[in-house]
């Protein structure tokens, strides 16, 4: 069995690429016109674009398909020496990382050869861009896959940087079922090797479905570990992640927090990091010590290999005011310059890693290399209060007035198919039937925890962030060179306002990505220009795979105790 524990350097190529197609929703530069070729000299370069393109209104369209195969399986393993069961794709966590240029069309095919599990894969951060049966979110956009049988995904890249996909099936993703995604394209920072994803984990030596029923009636839980690409040690058993740096060398990193509930500082001892892109959007560059990284957001990074050769710790340490981590200075990897070297580092780390706090990184650095401006004036707003109950149910989360739950059996797109707008109050759907609108949410709570909260279909535009109670006569919103996401973390006792525009039809997901008040129900689903999916959508490939769920659950004792997300 094959379990990735080590970089992959890859070769980014240029493409030869079509006319991009008219679009007017934002206003942006001049199409470039000039065919170059990126390389460690000229990152910015892209065919004829080029990092100054504004993806949202054109992107190449190459032709060319990426074709992946994944098999999802029960196994047993010891990524940190300790053994338990595991779920891999083709035998690995983490899976394959899918790997494609800007503008070419991605095809996955997914095999469910679980024993007894349904399953579904969300390739995060991914605008699908009318293609909402390709998001992969059971009880939305489908039903589950059913063991035995497959599903295929196919979108298109019009977005790059970095992601990573996962089931969104219960707790799946954090029994291994998940894995990195890296779509080549032009980036605002020159380097010389791109040296893969970095996903980072926690770890538990219980599965995830023992740990969530444990989080519904007794809080979240502790977890025993942390991983770095799939490995860690755990006493003195295990081994550490290990990469090996050449002096002089610029390396892209691409950070990846795939946790359940850990949020990360990444750092490197005495090396800075020079940050490039925060999800999936571009920024203007900026050096740091070490990185804020909340559950499901990615950074990409550019670490110059410039220190005095040694062995150096690579550190992703869970910060304890919004983490429960058993082990929260044992989460660490190794950068040698010497790879014959065996010794641990004796290396300290920066002191600005000392620092625990759970707060994204500053929004006055993270401003995308190409502006495009949110609406200082919405054609709708939804507020949003983050609460807690506990009851006869367990702990339940709640957005606003309820406690989200969807039916694996009856996705969203099926009831919308069957013209039943019956929505209950659990379903927590926000209708959204016009085109080119600017929608603002304000989302906040009085409770002391932080949540990373993730809107699926969309970037959006990060309005305002703060502690207190959101006043809107007297905060002071930033429409301009504010951060554009898809992953933004709500602070403990405080709030965050969003923007985003309804370009894209769809039954998209919002929710918080921490996996265990997921499925306690902190979420709330858009119905986005339903008249419009409704006519492009495959109801023959919904229908098929929820009859195939339904010959499964027929025979086999399926119980949703959760929010069915």
């Amino acid at each position: 069995m094959k379990f990735a524990s080590s970089f992959c350097t890859w070769l980014l190529a240029s493409c030869v690429l079509a006319a991009p197609s008219p679009s007017a929703q934002f206003s942006h530069s001049p199409s470039l016109a000039k065919r170059c070729v990126n390389s460690p000299e000229d990152r910015s370069c892209w065919g004829d674009y080029d990092i100054d393109t504004n993806y949202y209104d054109e992107s190449p369209d190459t032709g060319v398909v990426r074709e992946y195969w994944f098999e999802i399986t029960n196994t047993t393993a010891a990524l940190d020496g300790v053994e338990r069961s595991v779920l891999t794709i083709n035998g690995s966590f983490p899976g394959p990382t899918i790997i494609a240029d800007w503008g070419d069309t991605v095809v996955v095919h997914v095999t469910n050869s679980m024993q007894n599990n349904g399953t579904s894969i969300h390739f995060h951060g991914i605008r699908q861009n009318y293609t909402n049966l390709e998001d992969g979110v059971a009880s939305i956009t489908q039903c589950p896959t059913a063991p035995g049988d497959s599903m295929t995904y196919t979108w298109k890249a019009t977005q790059y940087g970095s992601s990573w996909y996962h089931s969104h099936f219960y707790v799946q993703a954090w029994d291994g079922v998940a894995g990195g995604i890296i779509i080549n394209g032009p980036a605002t920072a020159n380097y010389d090797e791109d040296l893969g994803t970095i996903l980072l984990a926690d770890w538990s030596h219980e599965t995830a479905d023992v740990m969530v029923l444990r989080s519904h009636t007794s809080g979240p839980p502790t977890l025993d570990n942390g991983l770095i690409n799939g490995t860690n040690v755990y006493g003195d058993l295990g081994s550490r992640f290990e990469t090996t740096f050449t002096a002089g060398t610029r390396y892209r990193i691409r950070l990846i927090n795939g946790a359940a509930d850990t949020f990360f500082k990444f750092s490197i001892d005495n090396h800075t990091m020079e940050v490039i892109a925060a999800d999936f959007v571009p920024i203007n560059p900026f050096s740091t010590d070490s990185v804020s990284i909340a559950m499901g957001q990615r950074y990409d990074i550019i670490v110059t290999a410039n220190a005095t050769a040694d062995n150096y710790w690579m550190r992703a340490i869970p910060q304890i005011t919004c983490s429960n981590s058993a082990n929260p200075d044992n989460v660490k990897g190794i950068v040698r310059y010497d790879s014959t070297s065996t010794a641990d580092p004796t290396t300290t780390a920066w002191a600005s890693a000392a620092d625990d706090d759970c707060d994204d990184m500053d929004m006055a650095l993270l401003v995308p290399r190409v502006v495009v401006a949110a609406s200082d004036s919405p054609d709708e707003e939804e507020d949003f209060q983050v609460s807690i109950s506990v009851g006869g149910n367990g702990v339940l989360w709640r957005m606003g007035e309820s406690s989200f739950v969807n039916q694996w059996n009856y996705p969203t797109v099926q009831q919308a198919a069957e013209g039943n707008d019956t929505w209950s109050s659990a379903q927590n759907v926000v209708v959204l039937p016009d085109a080119n609108q600017w929608v603002y949410f304000v989302i906040e709570t009085t409770l002391g925890a932080s949540h990373p909260m993730h809107l699926h279909g969309h970037d959006f535009w990060v309005l305002g962030q703060g502690t207190g109670t959101y006043d809107s006569s007297s905060a002071s919103l930033q429409v301009t060179n504010t951060p554009r996401r898809d992953v933004v973390q709500l602070p403990g006792s405080g709030y965050v306002v969003i923007a985003f525009y309804t370009d894209n039809p769809g039954a998209w997901l919002m929710h918080c990505h921490i996996a265990w008040h997921t499925s306690e129900g902190l979420a709330v689903q858009l119905l986005e220009r339903e008249t419009e999916f409704l006519a492009i959508q495959d109801n023959d490939r919904i229908n098929q795979t929820c009859a195939k769920w339904d010959e499964y659950t027929a025979v086999s004792l399926v119980v949703q105790d959760d929010s069915g997300l």
